[in-house]
């Protein structure tokens, strides 16, 4: 039995040895290299949810940004007239979300070369606006009239009826009953925020663009989907 002491005790010697080995590779090794593996696998996980949100938010700007011609205004004729100042001839044509023409195009001589075109806002909060909503997720125009600088905007020439759907609107699709409240209570809305809030409306109110015609020029009037109007030359 004690012979087989020293034998016993060099086998346990060489098992420790060797689970010591096994041991510190593990640690020194293997053990790093799982480390690293889950490192990689939680950067590669935040690295998916940070583009997924990256791509929400470009979405979400796009929509921000969102613009549609909605007016097309062309300059058919202009002219000094006795009195020493220009008389403008123009079509106007309203558009619908493609672009193309919705109703009869309107024939206008214009006393004058800086030209107003006044219309009703409706602009809807940024939360439905950034998240594409159905109803909500664009601003409503209403084209009310177009007047110069040489005429007051009482004298315009009427566009659009106010506290009536906007014929763009009603040629692309039947008007939902929320849209057809909005524009029959407008005034009523713009003057009670709360309601209008309610409503997920943020603002009811005019807003003209104006630019000074030049003859053989036609020009866009765009709406952003946050409501902002602008006018500007296409050639």
């Amino acid at each position: 039995m004690s012979a087989l002491r020293p034998a016993f005790l060099w086998a346990l010697i060489v098992v420790a040895a060797a689970a010591g080995g096994v041991y510190l590779t593990d640690q020194l090794f293997i053990a790093p290299g799982r480390v690293l593996q889950q490192q990689l696998a939680e950067r590669d996980a935040q690295i998916r949810v940070l583009t997924e949100r990256n791509q929400a938010l470009e979405a979400a700007v796009r929509l921000l940004r969102h613009t549609e011609r909605r007016a097309r205004l062309v300059v058919l004729d202009q002219a000094v007239v006795p009195g020493g100042h220009p008389r403008t001839r123009v079509r106007f044509t309203e558009l619908d979300g493609q672009g193309d023409p919705v109703g009869e195009p309107r024939e206008l001589v214009l006393e004058g070369d800086e030209v107003y075109v006044d219309a009703l806002v409706i602009k809807f909060d940024d939360t439905s606006v950034m998240g594409g909503d159905a109803l909500k997720g664009k601003a409503l125009l209403l084209f009310r009239r177009i007047f110069t600088d040489r005429r007051r905007p009482a004298e315009g020439d009427v566009l659009d009826r106010e506290g009536q759907m906007p014929q763009t609107y009603a040629a692309e699709r039947a008007p939902t009953a929320f849209e057809r409240e909005l524009w029959a209570r407008f005034w009523e809305l713009a003057n009670d925020p709360e309601q209008a809030r309610k409503r997920g409306v943020r603002a009811l109110h005019g807003e003209a663009v104006s630019t000074r015609l030049r003859k053989d020029r036609i020009y866009t009037i765009t709406l952003r989907s946050t409501g902002e109007l602008t006018i500007q030359p296409t050639r």
